[in-house]
């Protein structure tokens, strides 16, 4: 242990971000697991639109659009499957990257505006340039839903993206890296704005109320130290049910829930180690009870409460659900939303390639997010906004804005809030494969032959991944 701290210190000098040791390893960690998920994911959407092309093309679309209804008291629900899980599993993903944007926003590297301005400004970038590159491909249609797609290419899927980083290893600096994750991060809190803003089509203001009620309570118990799941899941599917009555896209209600829980254990460090400590003495003194089971049963539990207090709410609720959503709630989201028929299609595989729509997804992937990305970052150190971190270039911020146009899960999320015409969502998702696999592969060649020589830190950085 003492040894993967002394790893944590060095890498975090050697990249110049200064973060508490408690708060990286969990950063570590939520990478990893979004790199292996991206893996799942990929996996899951070759499974989809194979299977939409087989010969059992018919039974995919049929599971999928296969009708459930849940009653309880009050509450009625008339889903399809493939709704459940785009408003219901996902508001589980949203609720992880709201507790991901939390800290961030708290201990990472968007706790400052100082740290936040450059990757700030270059998502900004990253947003609008693929957004009008849309425009400019859909508006001589004059057709009013083709242009409600404006917001598919603007969005950056941390998986891949990371994932492509993981394998490029030390090639890539601990800070660009950083960057890249703060510029993901901004990247999805845009991508959650626009939802929220443009893709609601009407408004109940009674379920509306009902909602903000149920996160005044949620504050007020939080405020008062009420910390049981037992009472918080109950208002969170609370929230999130009024929330999809209100028109609202339901799965905000995770973000929202996400972006109130705690940063900070109720014991620092040194508080946990005394109290443990403590604990531990007692413990030696109870085994010579005549009552010694008993006692240390009571100590194993104070020193259980001890540890759980220790360790931030956040970091309990990421840890637990991060692996069920990279590796369960999104590729099933991927299985139930990729599967984009080639074979009999409404329109031939040729109309679909060159229909505006597809084209303003794919360039706005491919190209409007690495110039976005890139020519937001350079306004933004000719402003003296900020300095880009060690061993980062603009070359490489260009490579890291080619990578930030995988677009994929978000992209195919708006796509399905977008169209209602099957047609156009076909075609959006060809250009978000397209896109994000031009977009992927060029930026990892360009990052790849980076002449990189200082490779010091970043070696510390492997290591402690390895041993963590």
């Amino acid at each position: 242990m003492a040894h993967n701290d002394d790893l944590i210190h060095d890498t975090w000098l050697a990249s110049d971000a200064v973060v508490p040791k408690r708060f990286l390893r969990p950063v570590l960690r939520f990478t990893r697991v979004e790199a292996a998920g991206g893996i799942v994911l990929l996996i899951a959407a070759l499974i989809a639109i194979v299977w939409a092309n087989s010969p059992f093309y018919e039974s995919y679309f049929t599971f999928f659009n296969t009708e459930i209804e849940l009653s309880f008291a009050v509450v009625h629900l008339n889903e399809t499957v493939k709704d459940l899980v785009n408003d219901g599993l996902m508001a589980i993903f949203f609720f992880v990257v709201g507790l991901e944007i939390k800290r961030e926003l708290v201990v990472g590297e968007l706790n400052s505006i100082k740290k936040a301005s450059l990757p700030a400004m270059a998502a900004l970038g990253g947003m609008v340039i693929p957004a009008l590159i849309y425009l400019a491909f859909v508006v001589p249609t004059g057709d009013a839903e083709a242009i409600r797609g404006w917001g598919v290419p603007m969005a950056t899927d941390i998986a891949f993206s990371v994932g492509v980083v993981a394998l490029l290893g030390s090639r890539v600096s601990v800070g660009a890296k950083l960057f890249l994750l703060a510029l993901a991060i901004v990247d999805d809190i845009g991508a959650i704005a626009v939802i929220a803003v443009f893709y609601t089509e009407e408004l109940d203001l009674l379920y509306l109320a009902l909602a903000i009620g149920g996160l005044v309570v949620t504050y007020i118990a939080r405020k008062s130290g009420i910390q049981n799941l037992l009472f918080y899941v109950p208002v969170g599917v609370f929230v999130w049910y009024s929330l999809l009555e209100s028109g609202v896209h339901a799965t905000i209600a995770g973000v929202v829930l996400g972006l109130m829980t705690p940063v900070y254990a109720r014991y620092t460090d040194e508080q946990f180690r005394q109290k443990a400590v403590a604990v531990l003495n007692r413990w030696d003194i109870n085994r010579a009870s005549p009552h010694a089971a008993e006692r240390l049963d009571q100590d194993a539990l104070e020193l259980a409460e001890v540890a759980k207090a220790s360790v931030s709410p956040l970091d309990r609720l990421e840890h637990a659900l991060h692996p069920w959503s990279s590796f369960v709630i999104v590729p099933l989201f991927a299985l139930a939303n990729a599967g984009v028929r080639f074979i009999g299609a409404d329109a031939s595989v040729g109309e679909q390639l060159t229909s505006p729509i597809l084209l303003g997804v794919a360039v706005g992937l491919m190209v409007g997010k690495p110039l976005g990305i890139a020519g937001a970052t350079w306004i933004g150190l000719k402003l003296k906004l900020g300095v880009l971190p060690k061993r980062t270039t603009m070359t490489t911020v260009l490579g890291l804005g080619m990578l930030a146009g995988i677009g994929f899960t978000v992209s195919l999320f708006v796509t399905e809030l977008a169209f209602r015409h099957e047609l156009f969502a076909n075609e959006a998702k060809l250009g978000i494969f397209i896109g994000s696999g031009v977009a992927g592969i060029t930026g990892f060649f360009v990052l790849r032959w980076l002449d990189n020589h200082d490779h010091s830190s970043d070696d510390v950085a492997d290591k402690l991944t390895k041993a963590s």
